[in-house]
């Protein structure tokens, strides 16, 4: 069974956490970054796994903008989605909101996957919104290895 897994990242976490999923779930995985590429043959892929970072709230428009442009097709595969963030108080609601319903419906695995703060690669007004917000000043990583299993557990399983 040929896997993809489909992400948009600002600062590599979702990147990150995607070549994690690539390097554990089985048989032929390709990864496929939103922002630079815009062409996919859903149609070569028994399994799809989308994922995206949470800022402010929402996840990266490529990534809803994916969904709902291949919503038919995604209904129709076995399916995983993920979220990065490092609220995890708000992980719940966060992935709820970051997917369409008929999409969260049809998932094999949800997870939210942790994430991290790269000051180096933020501007200055987001890295002092990190501070002034998260209560963080300098690098933070904080990726959930046991959730990014539980995702390879269930693509894996089917």
């Amino acid at each position: 069974m040929s896997t993809l897994i489909v992400y948009s990242t600002k600062y590599g976490c979702a990147e990150k956490c995607a070549r994690m999923l690539s390097e554990k779930i089985t048989g032929k995985v390709d990864l496929c970054n939103l922002k630079t590429s815009k062409a996919v043959d859903l149609a070569a892929y028994d399994k799809v796994v989308i994922g995206g970072s949470i800022y402010i709230g929402k996840v990266q428009k490529e990534v809803s903008r994916f969904c709902l442009e291949n919503m038919s097709i995604l209904k129709e595969k076995k399916l995983g989605l993920f979220i990065c963030g490092m609220f995890k108080e708000h992980a719940e609601k966060e992935l709820k909101d970051s997917f369409p319903v008929e999409l969260l419906n049809n998932a094999l695995a949800k997870e939210f996957l942790g994430g991290e703060f790269v000051f180096k690669k933020m501007n200055p007004v987001e890295r002092l919104m990190v501070k002034k917000i998260a209560k963080v000043d300098k690098e933070l990583t904080d990726i959930l290895e046991e959730n990014v299993n539980k995702i390879v557990h269930s693509m894996n399983n089917i």
